[in-house]
């Protein structure tokens, strides 16, 4: 088996911006397999050193390469879902790679994802993302994504309930949930909620730093708490449980496809809420989260709408955010 390992950057339309950070694109490093007339590929985003949290610190297109490439004679011989979690890492590197992996079974043994996984597509709703502006241009964006039922707000510390205010007053129809990138603590958290349920907030992801929630633990929050940067992987999901009503699965972080179907059953089995989210990047890396889609009351995959190009046969983007199955000429 051949391996091409590409360093791809896809700029955004226009800066996007977090708690702390502003980013102007999307890092990528892109995989294919090539096993006589068949092709896998896999794509994952790298934050890069001025990301957040512990895990993503250092995850830079060049880092990544390097893993892929220095497992590349493991793969050349030929490599198993189940031996790839124990020659890899979790993280960008491994989810490129077994996304790979599952792209090339499906096209190796004539048979879709689906069938592969024996599960019968559905088309799912995606949010779109406002990020942190001032409350004047967060309303004015949610005005523009007029055509999404569900809203992802992004917010910090910073006045985070004026700009929740005037993005639910010019969208008083929208499911709205808000990702707080680490950026609360404890007390900010009770202060703010009594406004954020007032204001008829479905969700409220990752409020706490990670390794900093401890004392989310018996706590019973009005609104539904998430779990980002505090469950990377399935190995931190029992800790995760016990903080948190719903648990946001990224590709990115837990290594691929492989690992992030153990997460929902482990969800599945305690009643956990699930949410699919993506780092960024193209309809490549949307894909495979698309699977885990399946399984969601939350779903994140709007990237590739802040690309000025997507790849070719990228996901549709309707109405209400409404995103159909992947064409098996993109993946799986």
């Amino acid at each position: 088996m051949k391996v091409k390992i590409e360093k791809i950057c896809l700029p955004y339309k226009t800066p996007f911006s977090i708690t702390g950070y502003t980013f102007t694109g999307a890092d990528t490093v892109r995989i294919t397999l090539i096993d006589k007339s068949s092709t896998g590929a896999g794509e994952a985003y790298a934050m890069g050193e001025t990301a957040l949290g512990i895990f993503y610190e250092g995850e830079t297109m060049d880092s990544m390469a390097t893993q892929l490439e220095s497992v590349g004679q493991d793969i050349s011989a030929g490599i198993t879902h189940d031996a790839l979690q124990e020659l890899l890492p979790y993280g960008g590197a491994r989810n490129a790679l077994d996304n790979a992996l599952w792209d090339l079974e499906a096209k190796l043994s004539g048979k879709s994802i689906w069938e592969l996984l024996n599960l019968t597509p559905k088309p799912i709703a995606t949010v779109s993302t406002i990020g942190i502006d001032t409350p004047e241009k967060m309303g004015e964006a949610a005005l523009l994504a007029a055509r999404f039922s569900n809203l992802k707000v992004k917010l910090s510390n910073d006045e985070p309930i004026a700009r929740l205010e005037a993005v639910r007053a010019v969208r008083p129809d929208a499911n709205i949930i808000v990702d707080i990138n680490q950026g609360w603590s404890f007390a900010e958290l009770k202060e703010y909620l009594p406004a954020a349920e007032k204001l008829n907030i479905a969700m409220i992801e990752q409020p706490l730093p990670r390794g900093g929630d401890d004392e989310l633990e018996g706590f019973k929050s009005p609104i539904p708490l998430g779990a980002d940067e505090s469950c990377l992987d399935s190995g931190e999901y029992e800790t995760a449980k016990h903080r948190y009503d719903v648990i946001n699965i990224k590709l990115e972080k837990c290594g691929g496809l492989t690992d992030a179907l153990k997460i929902v059953d482990l969800a599945k089995r305690d009643g956990k809420g699930l949410m699919v989210g993506n780092m960024g990047g193209s309809s490549l890396s949307m894909a495979p989260s698309f699977v885990i889609g399946q399984f969601c009351q939350f779903v994140d995959i709007d990237g590739p709408l802040l690309l000025v190009k997507d790849v070719d046969h990228g996901l549709h983007y309707g109405d209400g955010g409404i995103v159909n199955p992947p064409s098996s000429l993109l993946w799986g």
